[in-house]
């Protein structure tokens, strides 16, 4: 049934996709892929509480590669936690190696959703126009954090619908041994694992991101590797 309602989501999404779709239309589309794919992080979950060997926990690395490199690892971010994954990032070359952590199909979710994302923000960028007088980095670097930001939102709220549709508090605390299972991992390949400070910044797309993100599809069809998705220069 899992893999129905992925099929689903894909459909939906090409959908929303389409150049003759309204805007209208486009969100209607998104919202339902939206719903369907946190509804299938649920799914799994409780299925692999009766049969533990369907999804076990485990760890990959992404790589995340210049342009806007430190900007993508923060996106990559604010995906990773709603859908109860982590992920410690490493500098790799003029990029970073993001080691993510997490159960096998919750890493599926998240490669799906980030890699999706990443298109669609540099569609986002690309048609974005940069105040006269500002600088183009400083303004793409915010308006990608704005993006970020409400994108992690959208996918806060569409993880705690699909709990509360599914059962209340006996599949929250499923949820939680997962998160928690998942911590404990982190921990022992991290034992000295610190908190990054926060970032300031200085540019003005924060606004005109995060109006994006609100309208960003929250899933994917199957799309080339990152590394081969470039931002705006």
């Amino acid at each position: 049934m899992s893999e129905v309602m992925l099929a689903k989501v894909r459909k939906l999404l090409a959908k929303a996709e389409d150049p003759a779709c309204t805007p209208e239309e486009s969100a209607a589309f998104t919202a339902k892929a939206t719903e369907l794919i946190a509804r299938y992080g649920v799914d799994r979950a409780l299925l692999a509480a009766r049969d533990p060997a369907t999804d076990p926990v485990g760890d990959r690395v992404v790589e995340v590669v210049a342009p806007y490199a430190r900007d993508k690892a923060g996106l990559l971010a604010a995906v990773v936690a709603p859908l109860r994954c982590r992920c410690v990032r490493r500098r790799h070359g003029s990029g970073f190696a993001m080691h993510l952590f997490g159960f096998a199909s919750d890493l599926e979710r998240v490669d799906l959703l980030f890699t999706s994302l990443l298109v669609q923000a540099a569609h986002g960028l690309a048609g974005a126009v940069v105040p006269v007088g500002e600088h183009p980095a400083a303004f793409r670097r915010s308006w990608l954090a704005g993006f970020a930001q409400v994108v992690g939102t959208r996918l806060v709220a569409a993880e705690a619908g699909a709990v509360a549709d599914s059962g209340g508090p006996s599949v929250a605390l499923v949820l939680a041994d997962r998160s928690d299972r998942v911590q404990r991992r982190v921990a022992e390949a991290y034992p000295r694992l610190r908190t990054a400070a926060p970032r300031r910044l200085a540019g003005t797309g924060f606004g005109s991101g995060a109006e994006a993100g609100r309208s960003a599809d929250l899933g994917g069809q199957r799309l080339p590797p990152t590394r081969t998705r470039q931002l705006p220069h």
